[in-house]
């Protein structure tokens, strides 16, 4: 079986949460376009979570879409049941919600530190919970969260954010060994810089962007897409012997200086 073969994803299953916009749709299309049938997820905005169902469908494939707040108690369970209506079983699970909040340290508040908490970690590890037993019954999964170049590299001014991924990648590592033998791998994604609606306002400060920019080796802010491609490869076959990784894409922000 040659490499593009290894890649194809026909027949697999795949959620990926917060998946109507940013990285998560370019993850969600990237996983259509390689066959997969892909499960949508979204907290607020309905409509564009439909504007995804229709790219999606477009390559062919099968795609529902379910909507709920990550931080609510029974949120697990009802994306588990909305992906078992629709397709039986997810074989692919990628965590890319989140919740970012920026404060400097002093000014947290308790809501704020559980909001992120609650779905940055918990969800993560609820998620997990629900799709993982399907996976090892069938002795096939991929597990993919989305980290961020803040597990290296903290902004001041995002403390609990920082803080919740670096438990995210703390939590693939454990995961990554205790669930190998049943065919599933379990692998950090983590993005820097990306052009996506929760950093365009900031962005669009020249002075600030500039700032962000001199401490990008390559020079440049990610897109969504520069994400979704690696998605692909540790979801599928070709990425079957890789597990337990942290894998930064964010231009070289993350290295030592």
């Amino acid at each position: 079986m040659n490499i593009s073969d290894r890649m194809k994803l026909k027949g697999k299953r795949a959620l990926v949460t917060g998946s109507s916009q940013g990285i998560g749709r370019a993850i969600a299309l990237g996983m259509a376009e390689y066959g997969a049938d892909v499960m949508v997820h979204f907290s607020r905005e309905a409509s564009k979570a439909e504007d995804v169902r229709r790219e999606v469908e477009a390559f062919g494939v099968r795609c529902g879409v379910v909507g709920t707040d990550l931080s609510a108690p029974d949120a697990a369970d009802r994306i588990f049941k909305a992906a078992s209506d629709n397709f039986g079983g997810i074989d692919i699970l990628v965590l890319n919600a989140s919740v970012q909040i920026r404060h400097s340290w002093g000014e947290i508040t308790f809501e704020e530190y559980r909001k992120q908490m609650d779905v940055n970690v918990g969800a993560s590890l609820w998620l997990i919970q629900k799709f993982a037993p399907g996976m090892q019954q069938r002795k096939w999964g991929r597990i993919l969260t989305i980290g961020s170049v803040q597990q290296v590299r903290p902004h001041p001014d995002m403390l609990v954010y920082s803080a919740t991924k670096s438990a995210q990648a703390n939590m693939v590592r454990s995961l990554a060994v205790q669930l190998s033998g049943h065919g599933i791998t379990v692998n950090n994604l983590a993005p820097g810089v990306i052009t996506t609606g929760r950093n365009s306002e900031i962005l669009a400060d020249e002075k600030y962007l500039q700032k962000v920019l001199a401490k990008i080796p390559v020079g440049y802010c990610g897109e969504p897409h520069d994400c979704a491609g690696l998605a692909v490869l540790l979801c599928s076959d070709a990425g079957r012997y890789i597990t337990g990784t942290d894998i930064a894409v964010d231009g070289g922000m993350g290295l030592p200086v």
